[in-house]
Parts: structure tokens; C-alpha cells; sequence
């Protein structure tokens, strides 16, 4: 059946063009890039949306998980809401961290993953999301048996928070363009 769902387009701006709100985090994601994603540009239109993805992904960042488990969540998120660019750009992150290539396939076919450790934080992601995070006690306590804590399950809901936001607003505006493959694959180049 064709997709019969309907696009308008978003203008890809410019640093020039983008509202002034949106310009110096799109700066920011130069400097760090080398180039301005084509995604970046096109939700540069709503510079609270923009800043405040670019605020929540620090504070993830800063998060006590490890930096694997953090990208086990964000894979779990972006497979989950089936955004191919982002499954694609961390994959890419997940290889650098020296994650195995199993991990990264498992992630990216959402299937369970063979690490312990990590599958507990894949399964506690999607508890939390399957249950707009009303999880059971022996889920919690599963999550806990790996050696998690009540902070890093408070941490799981602010990556799932900072990556639905990221996959929806990213698969908004990418409709029906191919401009997420060859922008995941320079993000993480």
C-alpha cells in the first residue's frame, strides 16, 4: 500500500537564514560536525526544539551510566520509533566505543543482547516505555540485579525523553528524503 501520508517540506536553512534563536546552536553543531546536518538545518526552524535537544543530549551525556549503556538506550529508543538515521549515527557511536558488532546488530534488529549488563538496560527501556514508566517491582528490581540504581533508572527516563524528542522531530522532517544516510554516516566519520 503507498504511503499516503502527506509532507510539507521544512526549509533546510542556513546559519543566516535560521531564526536568530536557533544560530548559535547550529554553530555549535559545526564546530563540532564540520558541517551542518541537513536535519540540524531543518529543525533549526523551531530554535526551542532545536536548544532544547541540544540541552537535554549534554545533560544524558553527563549521566552516571557508561557510555555503552547510554548508547544501548538510545539504539533501543531510535529502534523502537524506527528512525534509520539515528539507528545509523549510533551505530556509528557505539563502534568507536569498541562496542562488539553483535551488540550494534542485536540494537539495531531489536533483538536481546547477549551482555547481561546491557540487555537489562535495553529491557528496562523498553519496560519504562511500554508502561509510561508505571514499571512493575520485579522489573525495577531486574534492572537493579545488574548493578543499577535508583539513579540510573531516573537517568533511563531522561534518555528516553531526550530520544523520543530527537527520533520524532528527526523523522518529521525527514520524510520522504534520503538525506539521513549520508548525514548519519558523516556524524560519526
Amino acid at each position: 500500500m503507498p504511503d499516503t501520508r502527506t509532507s510539507p517540506r521544512f526549509a533546510a536553512h542556513t546559519v543566516d537564514s535560521a531564526p536568530a534563536a536557533s544560530r548559535r546552536a547550529m554553530e555549535g553543531v559545526v564546530q563540532n560536525f564540520g558541517f551542518l546536518p541537513p536535519l540540524v538545518a531543518k529543525q533549526a526552524a523551531s530554535p526551542e526544539l532545536l536548544n532544547g535537544f541540544l540541552r537535554l543530549s549534554a545533560l544524558f551525556e553527563s549521566v552516571t551510566m557508561e557510555p555503552v549503556a547510554r548508547e544501548v538506550l538510545i539504539m533501543t529508543v531510535a529502534a523502537r520509533n524506527e528512525c534509520g538515521f539515528c539507528v545509523r549515527m549510533h551505530a556509528g557511536k557505539l563502534e568507536k566505543l569498541g562496542a562488539p558488532a553483535a551488540l550494534v546488530t542485536a540494537l539495531a534488529e531489536q533483538r536481546p543482547l547477549a551482555e547481561p549488563e546491557w540487555e537489562a538496560v535495553r529491557v528496562f527501556t523498553h519496560a519504562v516505555m511500554d508502561t509510561a514508566g508505571d514499571v512493575r517491582a520485579d522489573q525495577l528490581e531486574a534492572f537493579y540485579a545488574h548493578g543499577y540504581t535508583p539513579r540510573n533508572a531516573l537517568e533511563v527516563v531522561l534518555g528516553i525523553g531526550t530520544y523520543t524528542l530527537s527520533t520524532f522531530a528527526n523523522r518529521l522532517v525527514e520524510h520522504g528524503t534520503s538525506e539521513g544516510e549520508e548525514e548519519a554516516e558523516a556524524a560519526v566519520s
